[in-house]
């Protein structure tokens, strides 16, 4: 875990020199001698063309955001029987406070509000520089989930007697980052979608390549489940659960590579719609603990998703949107197989102010 701590920190610091370059590049930049060569290498990444981007003007920037998170995962056995869990969706606002590259703010759970709720812990980041775009997150959902679908025996109202009916016996872990490279980044500008540093002015699209990481941990207590089962099946039907959804925990690692497309359409003066969508080829190295004596080992490879979407208004002092950022995860084995999907939805509304020197002068 100290490892993993530690390259998050690395590629975050990486991130970072890169929306700092970027934030630093002017119309009049010229690269002297007595620049350094790795700030040069810096800045020559993060050049964009002003053709197509126009550079953030503004030193500062607030804003309030509205942030609905959501999450849902499906077990699965070889015979078919099915388990579809998903908590309700958590609502947080606060507000945001920014200089240049450094964003940093405080959200409140509306829906938790005046109560103490620890077991669900929720932290993401989203880095966006002209050349490379880092996502990190740490997640850890709590035992709040509702059952949304099953499908168990022959029974054919089960599902609907069990459907909302609340079930404390899984918990999920899920730690990583996804590192990707934007190929026509001087034309393309994920930050114009996503960060509101800058402002795309005509459209353009870009191809996408990354590697990701992701840790992933899975605690089940199916006697819970059989127990509801039991309690909701009717008097003159048992229902059996499948011996692959008796287990206890799962752990595994999530090594992918990735590749994708994102599109800027400018569709209007100072609007911007973006759709991005990445497919990666993910090799799952995991051991399970089984009610079974050995229990289970599997090494497979799978393929997982991630989409971004979003809508902005952006005239450079005043700016306003919505972002989703969505993760899908799957492994599967003959036996047994699961599928994770968990992303947020954003709704903001900010303001830039502080205009800088290079502006200053134009005017």
């Amino acid at each position: 875990m100290k490892k993993m701590r530690r390259l998050l920190l690395t590629l975050c610091i990486l991130a970072s020199l890169g929306l700092r370059a970027q934030e630093n590049t002017t119309p009049a930049d010229s690269v002297g001698d007595s620049q350094g060569w790795l700030e040069k290498l810096v800045k020559g990444f993060s050049k964009v063309d002003e053709n197509y981007v126009e550079p953030q003007h503004y030193n500062f920037s607030a804003m309030v955001q509205l942030t609905h998170t959501y999450d849902i995962y499906q077990l699965k056995s070889s015979t078919g029987q099915r388990l579809t869990l998903a908590p309700s969706p958590t609502m947080k606002v606060g507000p945001y406070f920014g200089w240049r590259w450094v964003f940093a703010g405080y959200t409140i759970d509306l829906k938790n509000l005046g109560t103490r709720i620890t077991s669900k812990q929720e932290w993401d980041l989203s880095l966006y520089s002209a050349t490379i775009g880092l996502d990190l997150f740490y997640r850890r959902t709590g035992n709040d989930y509702k059952i949304r679908d099953v499908r168990i025996g022959d029974d054919k109202n089960l599902k609907a007697r069990l459907e909302g009916v609340s079930f404390d016996g899984l918990s999920v872990g899920i730690t990583g980052f996804n590192l990707y490279y934007i190929f026509n980044h001087r034309r393309f500008s994920y930050p114009a979608a996503f960060s509101q540093s800058t402002c795309q002015k005509i459209s353009c699209g870009s191809w996408l390549a990354g590697i990701g990481y992701t840790h992933n941990s899975l605690e089940f207590d199916h006697e819970k489940l059989e127990r509801l089962v039991e309690q909701y099946s009717s008097s003159t039907t048992t229902e059996q659960l499948d011996s692959g959804l008796m287990f206890n925990s799962v752990k595994y690692d999530d090594f992918s590579v990735t590749g994708g497309y994102a599109y800027n359409w400018v569709f209007a003066k100072n609007w911007l719609a973006c759709a991005s969508a990445s497919l990666g080829l993910a090799y799952k190295r995991s051991v399970g603990d089984a009610e079974q004596k050995r229990g289970f080992r599997f090494n497979n490879f799978n393929l997982d998703g991630i989409g971004r979407f979003a809508l902005v208004y952006n005239n450079m002092r005043w700016y306003a949107g919505a972002s989703v950022v969505f993760h899908g995860y799957t492994y599967r084995k003959s036996r047994f197989s699961a599928n994770n999907a968990f992303g947020s939805l954003n709704l903001y509304v900010g303001y830039n102010f502080g205009l800088r020197s290079e502006y200053k002068k134009k005017k």
